[in-house]
């Protein structure tokens, strides 16, 4: 399939002008999206790009060095950004109500989206743009949209994540996994008892203390024979994530933070596209099964042998 021919808005663009990005709903998504902000500030430095994005995942922008600034994500604070060039990654009905009102002379989403008359820059598929007919990955999904923007077609980077300096403070002091049982149904979601074997095999054979995260309201009661953290800042979570030996969970947000950082991990999917939703750019080992319970603890076992784990905590 030949790519679809780019539109280059950027030369619209005059030099120091806005881009307002809306990315609401998914830490996945939210983290899936840097790689593509990354490359429109790369090919365009002088941009002043600002993200709309809900409070809870808004750590995955703030400080985050192509991102100039994190608005909350209401008509009024949008519009006041003043954006030249107003980019929909979302396509909800919240997300079309903020981009018809940002007062943006370019208002780009892609061609699916609608009510379309918002749109007066659409966008056609990732496929089309990159003349692929494989399905995408979600992060190749969003690049694929500043490509057809005016930003050179290249090879799409790995996630990228602002984190502060020093250890999360909840972190063991030596070498750890981190654990993430959940996901957003329970079809999504392998077994505790599962995640409690092979926690207690990385311990005694691999060497890593497991670590178990949950959101505030996730029952972390049956993995309290080890670390649990529960509830954490995003900010913190960043922090404990990247510095793990080893990531280890369901098809959720978190696998993807690992991913942006490099860490080293193993992914149950249940019904979910793996090619769509797998760690991107980072080693991994993805074990797939619908229902997601015929995947067993050998299974795992088996997978974790073939990954690169450092027994000492530290990547290279």
């Amino acid at each position: 399939m030949p790519a679809t021919t780019q539109i280059d808005i950027l030369k619209q663009l005059a030099p120091g002008s806005r881009v307002g990005i809306i990315r609401l709903r998914s830490l996945g998504d939210c983290v899936l999206s840097t790689p593509a902000i990354s490359l429109l500030k790369s090919a365009r430095p002088d941009l002043e790009i600002g993200v709309a994005v809900e409070a809870r995942f808004a750590a995955v922008f703030e400080g985050h060095p192509a991102v100039s600034k994190v608005i909350e994500p209401r008509s009024r604070a949008f519009r006041a950004f003043s954006p030249d060039l107003c980019l929909n990654f979302h396509g909800g009905t919240r997300s079309a109500r903020l981009t018809a009102l940002s007062g943006a002379s370019h208002r780009a989403g892609f061609d699916i989206f609608k009510p379309a008359w918002i749109y007066n820059v659409p966008i056609p598929t990732a496929q089309e743009i990159l003349g692929l007919e494989r399905r995408v990955h979600t992060a190749e999904h969003m690049a694929a949209a500043v490509f057809y923007l005016g930003v050179p077609i290249t090879e799409i980077p790995r996630a990228s994540l602002p984190a502060a300096e020093g250890r999360c403070a909840q972190a063991p002091v030596g070498p750890y996994a981190v654990f993430h049982p959940f996901a957003a149904t329970p079809e999504k979601t392998w077994s505790g008892g599962n995640f409690v074997e092979l926690a207690r095999y990385i311990r005694r054979t691999v060497g890593l203390e497991p670590v178990f995260i949950g959101a505030a309201g996730d029952d972390l009661s049956r993995f309290q024979s080890f670390p649990t953290i529960s509830g954490a800042p995003l900010g913190e979570v960043i922090r404990l994530v990247r510095d793990a030996a080893l990531f280890v969970g369901n098809d959720s947000g978190p696998a993807h933070l690992a991913a942006a950082f490099g860490v080293p991990e193993m992914i149950f999917f249940g019904p979910s596209d793996e090619e769509i939703w797998r760690p991107w750019r980072t080693e991994a080992e993805v074990l797939k099964a619908d229902p997601i319970h015929e995947i067993d603890t050998p299974a795992a076992v088996l997978a974790l042998q073939r990954l690169h784990i450092p027994r000492d905590g530290v990547r290279t």
